[in-house]
């Protein structure tokens, strides 16, 4: 039977002991009625994967006791999914929830000229992260900064390395098949708003080195369009 795992903001390396945050706190010791000797994993989403003891079953400061830290490398290739806000918070969320379970290392909300204008709660979707990586029982969270305009990003140097860097859009310019073009190694794909991209942004794209693609002959939500791409990409 697999451990509980709970997800802790901070890990030093060589650390001995952990006091539990209220939340894992009440979990661990209410909820799942843990008591003193048991055994939970652990991790910081930054690859650690902790094996600890409760030494001090208290239900608003858990204590536990680190017996094994292990670092486990992040997957490669990396994949990031640069995505428009959309006006449905609800299904942003869907596939910030999904893409995590699937695997991405970074997911980059985008407001393009098309995005309405939308109030982001970013401790709600820093929480659905967390929530999916510990469903999927990972170890690494997928990075996801303040949403980006998307002219300063694709000029951002930050971005502008990756060996992969494709544009998905429904408009009737030349493209090619996602599913034809992938082979392994670090990869941004960028993935439109409801309506798409403009012509202008694609064109802004393609001239830093995007490749227009489709992911299908059939046309995508958004939201599905994202995790279609992260299964081509991600899913060996």
């Amino acid at each position: 039977m697999q451990l509980p795992f709970f997800y802790i903001n901070n890990y030093s390396p060589g650390q001995k002991s952990i006091v539990l945050d209220e939340n894992n706190s009440r979990h661990v010791v209410q909820v799942l009625r843990m008591e003193t000797g048991e055994r939970l994993h652990l991790t910081d989403g930054r690859g650690h994967l902790l094996t600890a003891v409760i030494s001090n079953p208290h239900k608003k400061q858990c204590e536990v006791a680190i017996e094994h830290a292990a670092f486990v490398p992040p997957a490669q290739p990396s994949i990031t999914i640069a995505m428009a806000l959309l006006k449905n918070t609800s299904r942003f969320e869907w596939f910030l929830e999904k893409a995590t379970e699937i695997g991405v290392h970074a997911i980059l909300p985008l407001i393009t000229d098309r995005t309405e204008k939308i109030k982001t709660k970013t401790d709600r979707l820093q929480q659905i992260l967390v929530s999916a990586l510990l469903q999927s029982r990972q170890v690494w969270l997928p990075q996801m900064p303040e949403p980006l305009k998307f002219a300063d990003f694709i000029k951002n140097p930050e971005w502008q390395g990756a060996p992969q860097k494709f544009i998905a859009h429904c408009l009737e310019h030349e493209r090619v098949s996602l599913r034809d073009q992938v082979i392994a190694t670090d990869t941004i794909i960028l993935i439109g708003p409801e309506g798409d991209f403009t012509t202008s942004e694609i064109g802004g794209a393609l001239e830093q080195g995007y490749r227009a693609v489709t992911l299908g002959n059939t046309r995508l939500r958004s939201e599905t369009a994202g995790i279609a791409a992260a299964a081509l990409l991600c899913v060996k």
